[in-house]
């Protein structure tokens, strides 16, 4: 479903990403890990267009994402780190808002059922403001599948909120992957990297380190068959 070839992304000397190769097949859970500063958040703006590669190719569903980038954001669902809503606007405004970008326009009855799947019903004629950080998460979630796309790109969304609330979250993008949507997830927790992903790509200064999965990683490594997953995933961040 999506296709990186030697994607370079470079300001005068100093690159961010350098020659990351990378396939994510349909339907998958695609987690996106690494320290802080690796170049994860870099490479998720650059699949959701919002920022150009220095050189390379990528393409989504056969699809260039320069030559072709109108049909591409309407692949595209983007859930950013930081929450985008409008705080006195109610949960339905909120929808109802961010649906006029959409190219489709979605009727009231799809944004409801959005707003169910999120279980924010109860809540759809509040306002923001007044709703708890999960909630808030739980909305941009939303706001994000309004034109029901085939691709979600994921900046840390649950970073931040409580226990509940992101495995409420978690349990509802595995959920999407089920119907077919295509997942990348940039998380740091271990739980999410261990119970969510299906695959991982380990970014490092720029560079991808490592993909696959956390038994391939396991492989990797010497005691292999005594190391625990969690020690695995440090082994891979460190």
């Amino acid at each position: 479903m999506i296709s990186l070839k030697k994607i370079n992304k470079q300001y005068g000397s100093r690159f961010l990403l350098r020659d990351v190769s990378l396939d994510i097949n349909e339907g998958e859970i695609f987690g996106l890990v690494g320290a802080n500063g690796a170049g994860k958040s870099t490479l998720i703006s650059i699949l959701a267009t919002v920022m150009k590669p220095s050189s390379g190719v990528i393409t989504m569903n056969g699809l260039d994402i320069e030559k072709q980038k109108k049909k591409i954001r309407q692949m595209i669902g983007f859930v950013p780190q930081e929450i985008a809503l409008w705080e006195n606007f109610s949960v339905k405004e909120n929808l109802h808002y961010w649906s006029r970008f959409a190219k489709v326009r979605p009727p009231k009855e799809r944004l409801w059922e959005l707003c169910e799947a999120v279980s924010l019903h109860d809540k759809w004629n509040e306002k923001v403001s007044t709703l708890s950080g999960g909630m808030k998460r739980k909305l941009n979630i939303a706001v994000a599948l309004i034109h029901n796309p085939t691709i979600l790109l994921m900046d840390e969304p649950t970073v931040g909120i409580d226990l509940q609330s992101k495995l409420e979250i978690n349990d509802y993008i595995k959920k999407l992957a089920q119907q077919g949507k295509t997942i990348v997830y940039i998380t740091h927790d271990i739980h999410e990297i261990i119970h969510l992903c299906d695959r991982i790509g380990v970014l490092s200064r720029g560079e991808l380190q490592f993909v696959g999965t956390l038994e391939d990683a396991r492989s990797n490594f010497e005691q292999s068959n005594r190391m625990k997953i969690e020690e695995v995933v440090y082994q891979l961040l460190s």
